[in-house]
């Protein structure tokens, strides 16, 4: 295997990966360059420099996954990558602190003008006047988001004397307070109010343009802004306008809507009150070590066949969720290959039914087995990245639900798959910690441990039918490694066979068998094992 690494990567990345793979350090190159190598490697490691685009992605044909050396992932298509199944991950804690103490040493700087009175300083001047700042002390710092950056960004600032308020819609009034800052619910309730805004928020159709002229203009006359998340966010025109007016008393950014092309900037243009950085949030030499280190380590992790901790495009297998229910995702991806290849026609809903102790656990990872299960039964390129996106795409009703209902097992997982000819019911659990079985076929209550090959056989409970199925088998030459034979009601009337066997039967020893008198319909499956 190979991986690109690009955009000046600390080299201790490439030592981390090279055990499981052979790592080539570039420098970044336009997409047209990258189209040309991509083909070449299993996965690609960038910073912000590189744009990894859809066309870039498409190109990739071996690639398993992207990993971006830094917190968002803006530069990389997400939607592209996922439609491929490749994985995305990012590192989201490697350079918090660098960026929490920029963000820090930004407003300081723009509160003391520190930028502009250095460079008249260094001219032979002493214009001590000239350059009087403002404290930050007993002033109000409103900070939008609220996650690893903005929260340290708040304490510092509460440890300096402000008073902080947070506008941060997907964290709460306890976590807010916990920090020592006030929970502003409204953004309408928020604009007013401080003396100074920072943003730690993604930039996406939400966050795109927040701050422009109209929500200037509901800001206190002589606030300050900042901003090290990400360029966009402020509108640029708007922010200049607003220094120049003299309604914004000063700005410090390090982000920008077209990096890194800062001569399209209109912000260089700002006559006074501005200081500029070009995007150094991250730039720290323990940030970039850090950040390389995560993501290569994750790299290896992936290419090794284990899972990434910081998955931006599946974030259910995260390690924390992934957890509490690994044990169940070989049984989860086997009810929904089971489900699928015991059916006929067009998938049109999975109902999945998790009972016992997994009713008060979040199922959301064993979804996507099914899901990854059931559609690659049928479909090439299928894995846990793309399952939700294709089964989506599709048109194909997920529905989930918990029950609490008693059962033998300490967790069951059931699928209940409709196609646009028939329903079919598939359970899996695990009857100890290590032990899976699929316990449930459509009326028939099983106890079959997954295998590779299985033959299910439905047939009329009457005399020698197992050793008639049994004779067919051995002379095609295929040996049964164990049988499982249930009947379905209380009439006795219905059986099935269910037999572990250690080949591929083909289409000819399945007719042979459906010959046989009072066998309906016997199947070959085919499940995915270890």
């Amino acid at each position: 295997m190979k991986v690109l690494v690009t955009d000046k990567i600390n080299e201790s990345a490439g030592k981390i990966i090279e055990p499981a793979a052979e790592v080539d350090f570039l420098p970044t190159m336009s997409e047209e360059e990258l189209i040309k190598i991509i083909p070449n490697y299993d996965a690609l490691m960038v910073r912000s420099q590189t744009k990894v685009t859809a066309n870039i992605i498409n190109a990739g044909v071996n690639l398993k996954i992207i990993g971006r050396a830094g917190v968002g992932v803006d530069n990389i298509d997400l939607e592209a990558a996922t439609q491929k199944g490749i994985i995305v991950v990012n590192s989201p804690d490697g350079n918090t602190m660098a960026a929490s103490e920029h963000t820090i040493a930004l407003m300081l700087a723009m509160a003391r003008n520190i930028a502009p009175a250095a460079t008249s300083t260094k001219e032979g001047k002493w214009d001590r006047g000239k350059y009087t700042g403002t404290e930050l002390y007993k002033k109000t710092l409103g900070i939008i988001g609220f996650g690893k950056i903005g929260s340290h960004v708040g304490e510092v600032a509460l440890a300096l004397g402000m008073k902080v308020i947070v506008y941060d819609p997907f964290s709460s009034k306890e976590v807010v307070e916990k920090k020592g800052a006030e929970y502003i619910e409204n953004l309408d309730n928020f604009w007013g109010r401080p003396d100074f805004i920072t943003v730690h928020v993604p930039k996406n159709k939400d966050t795109l343009n927040m701050i422009n002229k109209d929500t200037i203009a509901k800001m206190k006359q002589g606030v300050r802004l900042v901003n090290c998340a990400r360029g966009g966010i402020i509108n640029e025109n708007d922010l200049k306008e607003a220094i120049n007016s003299g309604y914004v008393a000063g700005a410090a950014i390090d982000v920008y809507e077209n990096e890194p092309n800062i001569q399209e900037c209109p912000l260089i243009q700002c006559e006074k009150n501005i200081v500029l950085t070009p995007h150094l949030g991250a730039s720290t030499t323990e940030a970039q070590m850090n950040v390389a280190i995560d993501v290569a380590e994750q790299i290896k992790e992936v290419l090794s066949g284990g899972s990434a901790s910081s998955a931006v495009n599946i974030p259910s297998l995260r390690p924390d969720r992934l957890e509490p229910v690994k044990d169940y995702m070989g049984i989860a991806e086997n009810t929904g290959e089971l489900a699928v290849q015991l059916s006929s026609g067009a998938i049109k809903s999975i109902e999945i039914i998790a009972d016992g102790d997994l009713a008060d656990k979040d199922i959301q990872p064993l979804e996507v087995a099914v899901l990854k299960g059931a559609l690659s039964s049928r479909l090439e390129g299928v894995n846990y990245v793309n399952a939700p996106v294709i089964a989506k795409n599709r048109g194909i009703d997920i529905v989930s639900s918990k029950s609490k209902i008693n059962s033998n097992f300490a967790g069951r997982i059931t699928v209940k798959l409709t196609t646009d000819k028939e329903t079919t019911v598939v359970a899996g659990a695990l009857v100890t910690k290590d032990i899976p079985r699929i316990v449930k076929i459509n009326e028939y209550e099983t106890s079959i441990r997954p295998e590779k090959h299985v033959l299910i056989v439905p047939h009329t409970n009457k005399p020698s039918m197992i050793a008639q199925v049994a004779r067919v088998i051995g002379e095609k030459g295929i040996n049964i490694g164990s049988m499982n034979v249930v009947q379905k009601n209380d009439k006795h009337e219905e059986s099935i066979m269910v037999i572990n066997i250690d080949t591929i039967v083909d289409d000819e020893t399945l007719k042979a068998i459906e010959k046989i008198d009072g066998v309906h319909n016997p199947k070959y499956v085919n499940l995915t094992v270890g």
